[in-house]
């Protein structure tokens, strides 16, 4: 073997080290990536709505999960089972592959009206909430910008994190609105009121 051909060898050793090592730079720093502030103010939107969505579904009575304002739109039970399954259908537009694929989540035939159970829902909520959360919080801010196609339109990640969050506050004031029309105050305005009015006695 004549000295260039060794050097030529040599080279070609060092600079797969080196492309060996930087492969394993990136991957460790896109691990230890720190999340965009986007991202933990989703994660902090899911907690609110979570907790009003939750609380909400408790205070209303089991006799009251097959009512609904008028033929043809959804009951109390068929808008939580569609909260629950709209965070799975976001998550899998973002292509974070829930437990559900679309076709099932899709069919309202029996989705929508596979249970009326209170407690049953109630788990479910919580169920698909927790599963969303720890779904997101694994994105990197280079998820955020990729681009997914959703209902026909392209649109990125972060668009669809932003749609989720929409469709379920928009589901939680119409849970706010079945409420309200069989009387029953969402806790947490509850909650405001009795301080409100402790507040009012004590002047």
């Amino acid at each position: 073997m004549n000295r260039r051909s060794l050097s030529f060898r040599t080279l070609f050793a060092i600079l797969a080290v080196v492309a060996a090592l930087t492969l394993q730079m990136n991957t460790v720093a896109a691990k230890d990536e720190p999340k965009s502030g986007f991202i933990a103010e989703v994660l902090g939107q899911l907690d609110q709505v979570k907790g009003q969505v939750i609380s909400l579904e408790g205070a209303i009575p089991q006799d009251k999960f097959s009512w609904r304002p008028m033929e043809g739109v959804r009951s109390v039970s068929e808008v939580y089972l569609h909260i629950a399954d709209g965070l799975y259908i976001f998550a899998n537009a973002a292509g974070l592959k829930s437990p559900y694929d679309n076709k099932t989540l899709f069919d309202e035939k029996t989705r929508d009206v596979r249970t009326t159970d209170k407690a049953e829902i109630a788990k479910e909520l919580n169920t698909s909430f927790d599963w969303t959360k720890s779904a997101i919080a694994k994105l990197t801010n280079a998820d955020l910008e990729k681009k997914v196609e959703f209902f026909g339109m392209k649109m990125t990640v972060r668009n669809v994190l932003i749609t989720l969050l929409n469709h379920t506050h928009e589901h939680l004031g119409q849970s706010i609105a079945y409420a309200r029309s069989n009387g029953v105050v969402p806790p947490w305005t509850a909650k405001q009121q009795e301080e409100m009015n402790r507040n009012a006695s004590k002047k």
